[in-house]
């Protein structure tokens, strides 16, 4: 094997392993978390971060499960068999067996003396998945854990050890995540390298800008008026869902558990941009962008109007410019990156009346992951209108 190639598997291993410790690690701290508000008689705190880990438990055990299913019958030939795989993501580990899985066959292709095209590009298509339930596991449970932890110390006006803990945590599983899901589309595209160190420090650096303003927005909106907070997060969600629905995802295997995909993204929009369909990605993050960026001005003179201070005493005037200038340098930065460090792809797509249409998983010689690659060719693909020109057009997604 090229010492090149055993490097870069052997990475892969480590982050591999980083990606199920931090996961454990913040499992960890959200039971201890409901232990101490147990105790301390906060049996309101417990039920909802219990209810927040159950929802995104169950929501990631029948994605994987969907998938599995989805997938050719004769590709996972290793695997446990079907009973034994339901009983896990029964017990709600389906996502854990997905990990070792993912780092068995790492190890796997790190062992041969010459790796196997088959078993390099099902290494492949496993780590893909996995990224992408990382993903939606952090927007399903991560985010709003940190979002209701803020909300805790806000209105308390103290933070204990585990509280810090439980952020520390969910900020480096957020940050991991969103790194690792852009990482993996990149990985799609055979003709681009490897997203590289300062790409991906721009990158997530970018995301977290823009993503820590959202959070202190709910959060504060969450301490002064508890009362209102899931209306308010209903409201926005069902608008956010109806767009998806309006885009024509096609995601999924089935018409219902694609309502659960569409269902999912709707979340992340709450909290951070994410593209589902090709086309014009320019035009629909920047309506993204201003919807969110108007909903929090309006929850901040919701605030200023009722209330300048937190039922703690902490003055809102010392939290709102912390916001203002996150969100600032984070837009800078999204700026950046789409300037000088985002891909361009001269993706050309399959017609049929009229209609994309992708290749099977059984018309590829080797495994390819037909979700992700998906997923990718809507990020990463020119404008059909913009790559029917003879000249180079822009880069769908440069701002």
């Amino acid at each position: 094997m090229p010492c090149s190639l055993r490097a870069i598997l052997l990475r892969d291993l480590i982050l591999g392993v980083l990606g199920i410790s931090a996961f454990l690690i913040h499992l960890g701290s959200d039971l201890w978390a409901v232990s101490q508000y147990v105790l301390s008689g906060r049996y309101l705190w417990a039920a909802l971060v219990l209810s927040l880990l159950g929802v995104a438990s169950v929501a990631l055990q029948v994605f994987s499960w969907v998938w599995l299913r989805a997938d050719p019958a004769d590709l996972h030939s290793s695997q446990l068999s079907a009973r034994c795989l339901a009983l896990l993501h029964l017990l709600q580990l389906g996502y854990l067996y997905r990990c070792m899985q993912g780092l068995q066959q790492g190890l796997l292709v790190w062992q041969q003396e010459v790796p196997s095209p088959f078993d390099l590009a099902y290494a492949d298509f496993l780590s893909l998945d996995i990224s992408m339930l990382r993903l939606f596991e952090t927007f399903l449970e991560k985010t709003p854990q940190l979002t209701l932890v803020l909300a805790i110390v806000l209105q308390s006006g103290q933070a204990e050890y585990y509280q810090w803990f439980g952020i520390c945590t969910s900020f480096m599983g957020i940050s991991w995540a969103l790194l690792d899901y852009h990482r993996a589309l990149r990985t799609c595209l055979p003709s681009k390298p490897v997203l590289g160190l300062g790409s991906s420090v721009i990158y997530f650096l970018w995301n977290l800008l823009l993503l820590w303003p959202r959070v202190l927005a709910v959060a504060l909106f969450s301490a002064l008026f508890p009362r209102y907070v899931a209306l308010h997060f209903l409201g926005l969600w069902l608008v956010l869902l109806f767009w998806v629905w309006c885009q024509g995802t096609n995601f999924m295997p089935d018409p219902r558990s694609e309502w659960l995909y569409r269902a999912t993204v709707a979340t992340i929009l709450y909290f951070s941009w994410f593209n589902v369909a090709e086309g014009h990605t320019r035009g629909r993050a920047t309506i993204h962008l201003v919807f969110l960026l108007s909903d929090s001005v309006l929850m901040v003179v919701t605030w200023v109007t009722q209330s300048a201070w937190l039922p703690s005493g902490i003055p809102l005037q010392m939290l709102l410019p912390v916001g203002g200038t996150s969100f600032l340098l984070g837009l800078g930065l999204r700026l950046v990156y789409y300037r000088w460090l985002h891909p361009s792809y001269p993706w050309e797509p399959d017609q049929v009346d009229g209609t994309t249409a992708f290749r099977s998983l059984e018309h590829y010689q080797l495994p390819q992951n037909r979700r992700m690659d998906h997923l990718a060719q809507n990020f990463f693909s020119k404008a059909r209108d913009e790559a029917a020109l003879p000249w180079p057009g822009e880069v769908n997604g440069v701002l």
